[in-house]
Formats: structure tokens, sequence, C-alpha cells
């Protein structure tokens, strides 16, 4: 039974959140406080043609006014300490922006790696495009002096209540040109329509807007339009962008076709059958494939995947799990990038009914081959599209699968707000199948409020068969009220339900049959300029989840923490908080601990402090400390980096857990280390090594990716990667020394028509 404290009537709860309700939608604004943005501006076009060379020499940009910015970070309209000018302008094909970057001291300009897609702490022009001006979804794209691109997807109004909105792993064709002087730096960049989307009415095209310099040695942001620091990446904020205004854009519709070739070797070790001993197992590998993109649209684009190869992707990291349920890894495989935003249907933390990662890997993360398949993504008036389908083959036994996902959204009454529905089915050659579907919608309320509400329900056989088959047993809801800010009251609180039976078969749950909630309230300050610190804001944190069958606690935490930023750009962070949990089931943990079953209450604390990124040695270290189910548990972590040159930036993890359980005897020592060496020898010409090992799991494994890149949409990959049994090095063992290694070599080619 829960408590007596929660046992109360229900009319007494039922006005208290109405009360809460009530106080914040009618709380006042703040003093950042925006302006209404939704008056497009005309964006000028340019009078003659533009030279890619980051000199932005032409007459054509003196035609154009720049733009007028206003300093956001670290003291909110503070005077610029460095002299900045940005201009934008566009032909039929293409967005043109240009940059020229003042310098007074240009020797401090951090250019830390010329690593493509790896953002080093240098300084940085960045421009943020929302193509379909729908204030949720949005492309990021920068560059450095030193001229790398670096690509980002934007998705949920880069609010992170619900995982990260930020998706690393997109790309786009686009290209850039910079150059360094005794001024500062300058740089060029050049977008091709094609590569954005956007609808088109009545000739006219508009897209919401954000454009900034970076000056990371004094964490200085100048940036357009004037958004306040009110959250933690307002400068990629979809609803705070300018509204800007394009004509006479041509309609493009362009087909990329992306044949690929493959060759290598695997080695395996296999038993000698009846023998402790082991032998080598060589494999040649020969593959081809294509992948396709076909614009149908200027705001629908079709991909197509035959014989599809992810060999050039980054190896998941390894981690030690000391909670009860399985770690979310996230999606790095490019064919899932386009518009991943629109597939997002996310159920409360790391939980989502569609997890892409559920296509052509196993649990375990072992590829399963893909035969094809096809993406359909974009925009039909105010609806948002979404469709995927592929087909994998047979693999270790298990038969061939379609797996299936539609998505369908739809725009309300005020920007930000939609209502949508996503299907997912996932049906095997042997006949079990698995459905989910759902529906959700976002509402903004104004100023700053907004109501998430998201409904669920599956459907799978053989487990669950057609007569054991209940509707709330297989059915989760999520509901969510938030007011996400830095400055003055922010809010999140959370109510979720699940059934015992919900069970998506291309999504990823951690927690099933139970009810419960969190809530999350902060109060956020920034200071003025005299002051070292940037923000301050405690927050307090508080969560409960019940059992359906019997509405006992299964777990339940409450506490605070602190955060800090540093006008530097450096952030700290304290925390305390006390946990419940309730084992009906022995937990085993790494290092061969076991958890008796019972009820348990510890404390935990945590610090961490994180130096500011433009320095060229940097770190981030965390402590955390306490007791831990009936013992105890500290836990240290480093993360250091250091450039030590453009051409090379060295980085790595480790991670300590102490585990002692001292009455029963039992403890544990976890180690896990990691190391990345990026080698750039310029901005085509790359070498990523990386290594890391778990003592958990005994097992050292090696990742090394070389890329050519010979051109936007042209590679060569050599990939190698290796895994070494560590006790096999350490003292005799039966094991090889090899656990496996592979060798690939990859060139893939983008034809344009």
């Amino acid at each position: 039974m829960p408590p007596a404290s929660l046992r109360r009537p229900l009319w007494t709860r039922i006005a208290t959140l109405l009360f809460l309700l009530l106080a914040v939608v009618l709380w006042p604004r703040n003093a950042y406080a925006q302006d209404d943005r939704a008056t497009p501006v005309v964006l000028p076009r340019l009078s003659g043609p533009i030279t890619l060379d980051g000199r932005s020499s032409e007459p054509a940009w003196e035609t154009i006014d720049s733009l007028p910015l206003t300093v956001q970070e670290p003291t909110f309209g503070a005077a610029p300490t460095e002299r900045t000018d940005i201009r934008i302008g566009y032909d039929d094909t293409h967005l043109y922006v240009s940059g020229r970057f003042y310098d007074s001291d240009p020797r401090r300009i951090r250019t830390n790696s010329l690593y493509r897609d790896r953002y080093a702490g240098d300084d940085a022009f960045s421009l943020f495009i929302d193509p379909f001006d729908d204030h949720e979804n949005g492309l990021w794209l920068m560059t450095t002096p030193t001229g790398v691109r670096i690509d980002r997807g934007v998705s949920n109004d880069a609010r992170d209540i619900f995982g990260d909105p930020f998706n690393a792993n997109w790309d786009a064709f686009w290209d850039a040109e910079t150059r360094i002087t005794a001024e500062g730096w300058f740089a060029e960049l050049r977008i091709p329509f094609s590569s954005l989307g956007f609808r088109v009415e009545d000739d006219r095209v508009v897209m919401g807007l954000i454009t900034y310099r970076y000056i990371a040695r004094k964490n200085e942001r100048h940036i357009y339009p004037a958004i306040s620091p009110d959250w933690a990446t307002s400068y990629a904020k979809p609803s705070q962008a300018q509204d800007i205004l394009l004509r006479g854009v041509d309609d493009q519709r362009p087909v990329h076709l992306t044949p690929y070739a493959l060759g290598g070797v695997d080695q395996a070790p296999v038993r000698v059958a009846s023998e402790d001993a082991f032998t080598t197992e060589r494999t040649a590998t020969q593959d081809l494939g294509l992948d396709a993109k076909v614009g149908l649209t200027s705001s629908l684009t079709l991909d197509l995947t035959v014989n599809t190869d992810f060999a050039q992707v980054e190896a998941d990291d390894q981690q030690v799990n000391l909670d009860r349920f399985s770690i979310f890894f996230p999606e790095k495989r490019r064919f899932f990038q386009e518009r991943a935003g629109l597939f997002a249907f996310r159920l409360g933390g790391a939980d989502r009914l569609f997890y892409s990662r559920r296509i052509g890997l196993s649990d375990e993360g072992v590829p399963i081959p893909i035969l094809g398949g096809a993406r359909l993504a974009g925009r039909i008036g105010s609806w948002d599209l979404g469709a995927l389908s592929m087909q994998t083959a047979r693999h270790g036994g298990a038969p061939t699968e379609n797996l299936s996902v539609l998505r369908v959204r739809r725009d309300l009454l005020r920007p930000g707000s939609y209502a949508g529905a996503l299907l997912t089915s996932r049906l095997d050659a042997d006949g079990a199948y698995n459905v989910a579907y759902g529906l959700d919608g976002v509402l903004q309320l104004g100023n700053g409020h907004t109501a998430d509400v998201r409904l669920a329900q599956t459907l799978d056989q053989p487990r669950i068969a057609e007569d054991d088959f209940s509707p709330l047993g297989a059915s989760l809801l999520n509901a969510s009220l938030s007011r996400i800010t830095m400055n003055g009251v922010g809010y999140l609180a959370t109510l979720t339900r699940s059934g015992s039976a919900f069970e998506p078969g291309l999504g990823f749950v951690t927690r099933r049959d139970f009810t419960g909630g969190s809530a999350t309230l902060t109060y956020g300050h920034f200071f003025d300029d005299r002051s070292p610190l940037r923000w301050v804001a405690p927050f307090l944190n508080g969560g409960a989840y019940l059992r359906n069958a019997d509405g006992s606690l299964e777990s339940a935490f409450y506490g605070m923490s602190v955060r800090t930023q540093w006008k530097t750009g450096a952030a700290s962070r304290v925390a305390g908080f006390i946990v419940h949990e309730d084992l009906r089931a022995p937990l085993a943990l790494p290092g061969g601990v076991t958890v008796p079953t019972g009820r348990y209450r510890f404390v935990e604390f945590a610090a961490s402090h994180t130096l500011a990124d433009g320095r060229l040695l940097r770190a981030a270290t965390a402590l955390d400390a306490g007791t831990f189910y009936d013992g105890s548990r500290v836990g240290i972590e480093v993360t250091p980096t250091w450039n030590a040159s453009a051409h090379l930036e060295l980085s790595g993890v480790y991670r300590y857990e102490r585990l002692r359980f001292n009455h029963r005897a039992e403890r544990a020592d976890l180690h896990v280390a990691r190391l990345r060496a990026q080698v750039a020898f310029n901005a085509r010409l790359s070498v990523a090594a990386f290594a890391q090992f778990s003592n958990a799991s005994d097992l050292l494994s090696t990742n090394v990716r070389a890329r050519y890149n010979v051109r936007e949409g042209n590679d060569l990959w050599i990939v190698y990667d290796e895994g070494l049994h560590a006790d096999r090095l350490r003292h005799a063992s039966p094991l090889p020394r090899s656990a496996g290694r592979t060798l690939r070599l990859k060139y893939s080619h983008t034809f344009s028509l």
C-alpha cells in the first residue's frame, strides 16, 4: 500500500493539481520575453555571382546589409568586444552566407581541429535554418576558421525533456570556405536548396533563420535575431528563429545515386571439437550496394537502399550498467538520420515507441544483414509525413523480417503545437508479428508552457495470444506539463501508466507494468557583467513508480541539485538524492555481485565540473558517492581532451566504480577506459582510432577508421575492428588472444542527376 501521506481524498489532489496548473499558466512573463518574429524579413536576392573562396569580396555582397547582431553570452545585451559582419542572400538554387569576423588578436583565434563533424572548442560561424517554419525542427550548419564543416539535425524545438534533440549523425550536402588573415577570419557558406527542403506557396518560401559567431576564448556569442539566453541552446531553437521570405526559388527535385563497393576479410576464433583449443577461421568479403535519394517535391524526399551497409559506423561505447534496466545507445547509421526527429515518439526518459536500432541490429549490437528498404520523409501542406520499410535477411537461425513505420503529424493552432500518429509493424517469415500504434500531441499554452500527451498500444503474436489481450494491459499513457527555461521559474511534471503487456517490437522500453510520475522545479538567475558567474539555478527533483498489480512502491527518488555556469564557459553541478528501491528478484551487477531481494533506501551525492570548451587542454570530472542498496558505492570519472594541434586531438574517458557490501563479503572494482585519437591531415583526409576496455567483460576492443573525402558524397573508408581477451593478455587462459577481427575497404560515389 502507498504511504498514508499519499492516501489523500481524491478531491484534494484534483484541487491541488488545478491550483498548480492555474499558477503556472498565469505566471508573469520574465525579463527576457521575446518580441514577435513571425513577420518575415524579405531576404535580398544576390545581384551577381559569388565565387566561394572565403573572401566575400564580390560586389554582390556589398549591396546586402549586414545583419544587426546582439551579444547573447556571456552577458545578454553587453557591448561586443570584436567587430562582426554577417550577410545573407540567395539565387535560384542556393542560399549564400558570408561572415567577416574581425579579431584584435588573430593569433588567439581557436583552430583546434580539422576533423569533419567534430566541434573541439574552436571559434565558429553557425547558420540555423527551420526550413518548414514549423517552430519544431531545424538544420544546424557550422564551420570553423579551418573550414571544418559540422552539421546537426534539431527536433522537439531543442527541448531535452525526453532525450537529446540534436542529431549529431545527420549530414547534408553543402560547402564552406574560410581563410585567416591579419584582420581576423572570414567565411562563406553555400547551401543548396535541395539540401534543405521547404514549402512553396504562391512563389513564396518562408523559413526560420538564426545565425551567430562564437569567440571561444571569450565565451562570447554574437547572434541574430536577438534571442535571450532563456534556454540552454537558445542559439539553435526553432521557435526563436526569425522568419525570412524568399521568392522565385527553384522547386528542385534532385536525384542522388550512391553506389558502393566493399571488400575485406574476417578472422574469428573457432573452438576445435573435443579440445580445449582454438583455430582461426578466415572469410573473404565482397559486396556491392546502392543508396538513392529522390526529391519527389521540394519538401518530400524518398530514400532507397539495396544491400545496405554500415561498415564505417563507429563502435558503441562500453559502459558499466549499475541499473536494473537496459542501456540506451544512440543511432549512428546515416540512412536513419534524415528528419529523424519526425519519427520521434518519446514515452518518457529514453523510452520511445520507435527505436531505429531495432532494424538491422540484434539486442547485443551485432549487425543483421539488410536486403533493402525505402524511407519517405517530408511535408505536405500542414502535414508532416514519414514512412519507412526495411527487409532483413535470415541471420543466425532467425527468419527474415519486414520492419515498417508510418508517421503522420499535423500543425495545430499555435506554432510548435501538433497532433500526430505513429504505427510500427514487425513481421517475420514464420508468421510472428508485433504491431504498435500511438497518438501524440503537443500544445503550446503560451508564455513557455507546454503540454505533451502520448497514448500507445501494442499487439504481439504469439507472445501474447489474442484471447489474453487486454486493451489496458497492452497500453501506455504518458502526459507532461512543462516550462523549460533557464531564467526564472521552470518546471517539468510527468505522469506515465504502462501495462504489463505493452511491448513495442520496434521500440525501446525499460520499466513495465507501472504507474508513476516525476517532477522538477527550478529557478534560474542570470548575473550582470560585474560577476564572474553567468548563471545559477537550484533544482528540486522527485519521482515515484508504483506496481499496477498491488499499488506497492517499486522505486522512488527525491533530492536537490545546484547548477552553475561561469562566464569563462565552465560549468559545475552538485547534487544529493535519496533513493528507494524494492527488489522482488535478485539484481545481478557487473563484477559478480548480486543484490538480494528486499526493500532498500540509500543516499547518493554527486559533484561535477567541466572546463570551458575553448581550452586546448580541458577536462570534465565527476564524483558520485553514497550508500548503494545494502552497501556503498564510489564512482569517479575523468574525461580529458587535448588538442595538440589542429591535426591531432587526443581524448579519453576513465570511469571507476567501487562497490562494497561488507556484511555479505562481496565487492567489485569496475573500470572502463576509452581512448580516442583523431588525426586530420587536412579537411578531407582523417583517421580516427578508438580503443576501450572494461574489466566487467574482460574485453579490449579497437576500432580504426580512415576516411578520404574526395568531395561531398564521395568517400573512401578503411575500417579495422578487433577485440582482445584481456584475461588472456594478463595470465594463462584457454581463450585465444583475439576475439575476432575485421578489415573493410569501402568506396562510395554519388552521382547527381
